[in-house]
């Protein structure tokens, strides 16, 4: 199939990167949320990265206006009667996936794949929820989505050898790759990163060294890109919180103990870069 039709299911940082990552390359997008503010928000701020895009790239032939117009923001599940895929990105909550799973199902056609984007959670819980579990895989994209040229996969218990190459065949047509794993709690990225990120915050709080220390450290030392606390912010804390204690509850072992300090941050609305104040402070 070239160039299907997909269904962005959220607008938030990773929902609104995707959108922009097909629209670039010649999807229709259907990219739906619960409010006309969010999704204003989500398309203003796909604009700016185009625009930013065109001004590193020099590329004064770079189609803004034709990727936007690519992009029908919605709050209506209406629209998704025409998709031929649909890749989900609410958040990182077991009762709201549960229920948008449940509205995806009467709003879809047969046949529609359905992708899960998803830190934690596994799949073949995701695909219990629907009468399609052949169909449901998961798809997980990382921040930011348009630079980074990998997707870890997951395939469910019950996903069809079809659903992943329709898969493959997507991501290809968004000029990535797709690496398949099979289905466990948090998969490879962040059954692994989880640990490191809660680890590094435990040395915060219990004043080992400052958050910038920690990060230079792996930057400098261990030749990561990003520092396990920079990593943090920009994931957004909440979002780390609620998949360590998703990590902890599957697998019911204290190496997954969600550190008290980014309980407190999420807490206080220090959710990182999105909010303005993480482990860092963002203007």
């Amino acid at each position: 199939m070239t160039n299907p039709s997909v269904g962005v299911i959220g607008a938030g940082t990773i929902g609104r990167s995707v959108a922009h990552s097909l629209a670039v390359t010649g999807h229709r997008v259907v990219l739906v949320d619960t409010s006309k503010e969010i999704l204003d928000d989500a398309l203003g701020r796909i604009r700016r990265e185009l625009r930013f895009a065109r001004f590193l790239t020099a590329d004064a032939a770079q189609d803004d206006a034709g990727a936007l117009a690519r992009i029908t923001p919605t709050t209506d599940l209406g629209p998704l009667a025409e998709v031929d895929f649909v890749i989900e990105n609410t958040t990182e909550d077991w009762e709201t996936k549960r229920a948008v799973y449940h509205r995806l199902e009467k709003a879809c056609r047969p046949g529609v794949v359905f992708a899960a984007n998803t830190s934690c959670i596994p799949i073949a819980r995701i695909a219990a929820e629907t009468a399609r579990p052949e169909l449901v895989l998961g798809m997980h994209f990382m921040n930011p989505v348009p630079h980074k040229p990998v997707v870890e996969m997951i395939r469910g218990e019950q996903t069809a050898e079809e659903t992943v190459t329709r898969a493959r065949e997507l991501l290809a047509g968004m000029g990535k790759q797709g690496v398949l794993v099979n289905d466990s709690p948090g998969f490879v990225t962040n059954r692994v990163l989880m640990l490191a990120v809660n680890e590094a915050a435990f040395l915060v709080q219990e004043g080992v060294a400052e958050p910038a220390d920690v990060d230079q450290i792996f930057r400098n030392c261990l030749g990561h890109p990003m520092g396990m606390l920079e990593t943090a912010d920009l994931i957004g804390i909440d979002t780390v919180l609620l998949s360590i204690e998703m990590l902890e509850e599957s697998f019911a072992d204290s190496k997954y103990r969600p550190c008290p300090l980014l309980r407190e941050m999420v807490a206080k609305g220090h959710l990182g870069k999105k909010s303005g104040q993480g482990f860092y402070t963002y203007r």
